[in-house]
């Protein structure tokens, strides 16, 4: 335990960050119907499955394992896992909805009780232990319908079906949920369509027309959740959610430096710009022409960008990114969802993913200069294979270590003068990973006892870093 120069905000929210199609399970159960996550297959085979052009959309149990149909079954263990998230002093908990749930088909009128009626009883555990609720509406979990009936958000229509979605949510739990998010990751949808448009192109060439319609549609759509949250919940606050990663130049070429300033703009900043200043950004003109992408826009679109913003940004945040314009195989480095060039002064983890605490501190301070809104730090993580003793210990140190560089990172934030609101790690408890589809990539301070084959008895158990980050909470950052 280290002790911290920094002075985190009184009333700084402190918690942990789930996904319900991560770790809800219960699959058929509640009147839910199918959705995206329902036909991913585990393992490590899902990456290249979903990123390969004209993926089907079909469960196929002769040949793969489907691991979110049972996640963790925190549908039936949800009471447990809250009051483990109270013990550990979580001022906030992120979770999402699972929109199958609400709307089973996604185009319904009215909306399933029984989906209502559970997420009522998660609330009223949050609350019942002074938990916060962060609510993501959307997050990789479309219903199946819309994607196979409708092709998912290159369809205008879908806009009206989320608007009633997000109205529904916002007149049932106006009185339980004061936090809210649109769209789970938003930017990353260029780069893998399948897990935030709900769709698959067809071919390469297809992509990014059809991922940046789809987009222009989801702007639409969260501007129009935007104003029904705030005229239902007047004292809501409601905000987008980016993936975001610093991009660094490979050196000070200024060819490597021009070509790591284009790329950050496109990725980082093009959905930042729609949904907190109201308005495409002057660059979008050009990358547009260059790159063929003509966007249907209805008259009015526009102006309710404009009217709407959101009032925060959350952002995941798991490493930086190093660019550099020629570049061979050799030179690539893994990530989440992109790569770019290995970096030579940072480590990775199991999975390849850079670690780079410093870069966290760059990215707060590029967000807060750009847009002068709230932030929130709604991802942050290490995924690592745990080791379970003989004596039932998890002494997961790299874990702790990970966080205690990141959460110093912020407090420096905080000193460069940026407004963060929280922060909530990724898989607080460990639950199904989204893009390899495995348990054994685990990020949790509690450890659940199921594996990649489907084999164990969901037992769940505090790992070492369960408590140190207790006493972080309890010291509001002042004991790391």
């Amino acid at each position: 335990m280290t002790k911290s120069t920094y002075q985190f905000p009184e009333g700084f929210l402190w918690g942990g960050a789930t996904a319900a199609n991560q770790l809800e399970g219960a699959y058929l159960e509640g009147g839910k119907g199918m959705n995206l996550a329902d036909v991913m297959p585990g393992g490590k085979i899902r990456f290249k499955l979903i990123t390969t052009p004209g993926f089907n959309f079909e469960i196929d149990k002769e040949k793969y394992t489907y691991p979110n149909h049972d996640g963790i079954d925190f549908y039936h263990r949800y009471a447990e896992d809250i009051a483990l998230f109270a013990e550990m002093g979580f001022k906030t908990f992120r979770l999402s909805i699972a929109w199958s749930r609400i709307f089973p088909n996604g185009d319904e009128l009215e909306p399933n009780e029984e989906g209502l009626a559970f997420y009522d009883r998660v609330f009223d555990e949050c609350l019942k232990h002074g938990i916060e609720p962060l609510v993501t509406i959307s997050h990789y979990e479309m219903p199946l319908y819309l994607i196979k009936e409708y092709g998912g958000w290159r369809n205008r229509e879908v806009i009206g079906l989320f608007e009633r979605y997000a109205t529904t949510l916002f007149n049932r739990y106006k009185k339980k949920v004061k936090y809210w998010l649109t769209f789970n990751e938003i930017n990353g949808a260029t780069h893998m369509p399948i897990f935030g448009l709900g769709f698959s192109p067809a071919t390469e060439e297809d992509r990014l027309q059809e991922s940046f319609q789809g987009l222009h549609h989801q702007f639409v759509a969260s501007s129009l959740a935007v104003k029904a949250c705030h005229e239902i919940i007047p004292d809501a606050q409601i905000g987008c959610m980016l993936i975001y990663a610093p991009v660094y130049a490979y050196d000070c070429n200024p060819a490597n430096v021009l070509h790591a300033m284009k790329e950050e703009q496109i990725f980082n900043y093009i959905c930042g710009d729609v949904q907190v200043r109201g308005e495409y950004p002057a660059f979008t003109k050009r990358y547009f022409k260059e790159n063929g992408i003509k966007l249907d826009m209805q008259q009015g679109d526009l102006e309710i960008i404009k009217q709407y913003p959101v009032d925060f940004i959350s952002f995941s945040y798991y490493m930086s990114r190093t660019e550099k314009k020629e570049l061979t195989e050799e030179e690539k480095a893994n990530g989440n969802i992109f790569n770019g060039v290995k970096n030579p002064f940072l480590k990775a983890s199991d999975w390849g993913w850079e670690i780079d605490p410093t870069g966290l501190r760059i990215a707060l301070n590029q967000l807060y200069d750009r847009y002068r809104v709230p932030l929130f730090i709604v991802e942050n993580g290490l995924g690592a294979y745990d080791k379970v003793e003989e004596d039932g210990s998890i002494n997961d140190d790299y874990r702790i270590n990970y966080l205690r560089d990141h959460i110093e990172a912020m407090g420096e934030a905080i000193e460069d003068g940026v407004d963060l609101m929280g922060y909530t790690p990724w898989g607080c408890i460990d639950l199904v990973s989204a893009s390899t589809g495995e348990m054994s990539k685990r990020y949790g301070f509690i450890y659940v006892d199921k594996h990649d084959d489907g084999s164990g008895t969901l037992e769940r158990k505090k790992k070492k870093s369960f408590f140190w980050y207790k006493n972080v909470i309890a010291t509001n950052g002042k004991e790391l």
